[in-house]
């Protein structure tokens, strides 16, 4: 593990030499994650992208990307585009990235079961904004809008999403 790398304990996550308060899933942290577990999956991640919408915040980031009207996250297990960013029209299972709350304003996008997504396996493991203080998510990684956006100005090339 290096400084660089986001290291998330349970109900912690270390980055920097800061520690934030987080929210996992409720399903805790597996090593066999799979799509409707509720679970974090363990293990080292690497972070494939990190996104913002452009209508609520200014780019948190150099390397943010706005997201757009109709971006969306196919998490149908039938879908050939399955685990991937999906534009409309889509009929398949998904969901739409440009949340009506904050969730998804600053969204970092991990390579959990990707590029070649295996289907059953788990789709859609980011870091985001919590939805209240150590609310539990659906498997991915939550913090308090503050915390997220001083981590998101911190990630570098090589920093890696690491959950124990």
């Amino acid at each position: 593990m290096t400084p660089s790398d986001i290291v998330v304990n349970t109900q912690r996550l270390r980055f920097y030499g800061r520690q934030f308060p987080c929210s996992i899933g409720r399903g805790g942290v597996r090593a066999d994650k799979q799509e409707g577990d509720h679970a974090t999956p363990s293990g080292i991640h690497r972070l494939a992208g990190i996104y913002y919408r452009p209508d609520k915040i200014a780019s948190p980031s150099p390397i943010a990307v706005p997201l757009r009207i109709g971006d969306m996250w196919s998490d149908d297990v039938n879908d050939p585009h399955y685990n991937a960013f999906v534009r409309p029209p889509h009929h398949f299972s998904h969901e739409s990235l440009r949340r009506p709350d904050p969730l998804y304003d600053i969204i970092i996008v991990t390579d959990w079961n990707r590029p070649s997504a295996i289907p059953g396996r788990g789709s859609a493991i980011f870091i985001h904004q919590w939805r209240r203080c150590r609310f539990p998510t659906e498997g991915c990684v939550a913090l308090r809008r503050d915390h997220l956006f001083w981590i998101v100005q911190r990630i570098r090339g090589t920093t890696r999403l690491i959950v124990m």
